[in-house]
């Protein structure tokens, strides 16, 4: 058996100790200088094991061109930058890192969803500008969230932590849209599933947490922003591309909507003349959901543990394609 694991950037110490300690050699690749596509298209083909990133594009050229890969053991919790068809084609099976983020990136949710509805990032320039200005009874109004309705689209286990938060500290509705029911989610927060254009009327502020597929791709656009309460609050801390950022852009001008919370963005990273940036209704973070010591460090463990755990047994806490492992 080859003891060479591929990491694409140098993620925290916890899982590479636990691949040392396993005997296994570690090419660790620079963070701050991440590899080109076709760096690590060649630079792949030394190794049977890969941790990549979310940021690694391993699609299907790149695994006919590594048909020597045995495991892919991603460190994210999402795996769109995977050709999952074509890794079962091959029998790769991927790990992912899920349940490491949940608490992390429901807090980036939660953040943004009342820095949006009380103007934070707008008054903030406002002080940096030298502008506090007297006390003025009609300006810098925000809106209460109490009692307030939530809509989450896709209620797995991030969107549950966010869902709590807002029923425990603003006793909101909940509302979901979902490919299931979510049976937790109903029993302990009287959650309430919804079709989507329900979810879109309904809610006066919405928190994307789903994953990116050809159903979710865009779904956010404009005619699902016209759908929307003009007082509604837009957060999306999943990716980038399940909203149409020139669409959300335009319902921002023209007051479709409240605002827009962004942790993701499309693309990225995002542009320093980007309008959204200059929008005081808008309030925008380099995706930092999991950028916390604990979750981090959870990531890593789990990507450690999932091929280690491949290896020894043929099984892994969490695989995105378990029909390849038998």
């Amino acid at each position: 058996m080859s003891k060479k694991v591929l990491v694409t950037l140098d993620i925290p110490e916890k899982g590479l100790q636990m691949l040392h300690n396993a005997g296994f050699e570690l090419t660790v690749g620079d963070s701050a200088s991440p590899f080109s596509y076709e760096e690590l298209l060649k630079l792949t083909r030394d190794f049977e094991y890969i941790i990549p990133s979310s940021k690694d594009k391993i699609d299907r050229n790149f695994l006919e061109n590594n048909r020597q890969l045995k495991v892919i053991s991603t460190f994210s919790a999402g795996f769109d930058h995977i050709d999952i068809q074509a890794a079962n084609e091959f029998g790769i099976p991927v790990g992912h890192t899920p349940q490491a983020m949940n608490k992390a990136t429901s807090d980036i949710a939660f953040g943004l969803m009342i820095a949006v509805s009380r103007n934070f990032f707008q008054l903030n320039k406002k002080i940096e500008a030298g502008n506090w200005g007297g006390f003025r009874p009609r300006a810098d109004l925000g809106q209460e969230l109490y009692g307030k309705t939530l809509g989450v689209f896709g209620l797995g286990a991030i969107g549950f932590e966010m869902a709590r938060k807002c029923k425990a500290a603003y006793q909101m509705d909940i509302i979901y849209c979902n490919r299931s029911v979510n049976a937790k989610a109903e029993k302990e927060l009287g959650a309430q599933k919804v079709n989507f254009e329900e979810l879109l009327e309904l809610s006066d502020a919405i928190s994307v947490h789903s994953n990116l597929s050809e159903e979710t791709k865009y779904i956010f656009n404009k005619s699902a922003f016209t759908q929307m309460k003009k007082t509604a609050i837009f957060v999306n801390t999943s990716r980038g591309k399940v909203h149409q950022e020139t669409d959300l852009i335009n319902a921002l001008k023209e007051g479709q909507i409240w605002g827009a919370g962004l942790d993701v963005t499309d693309p990225e990273p995002m542009k320093p003349d980007n309008p959204l940036l200059q929008m005081p209704n808008v309030c925008v973070l380099p995706h930092i959901g999991s950028a916390t010591v604990e979750a981090r460090d959870e990531m890593s463990r789990l990507a450690a543990a999932n091929l280690l755990q491949y290896l020894e047994n043929g099984t892994m806490i969490h695989c995105v394609n378990p029909e390849v492992l038998s």
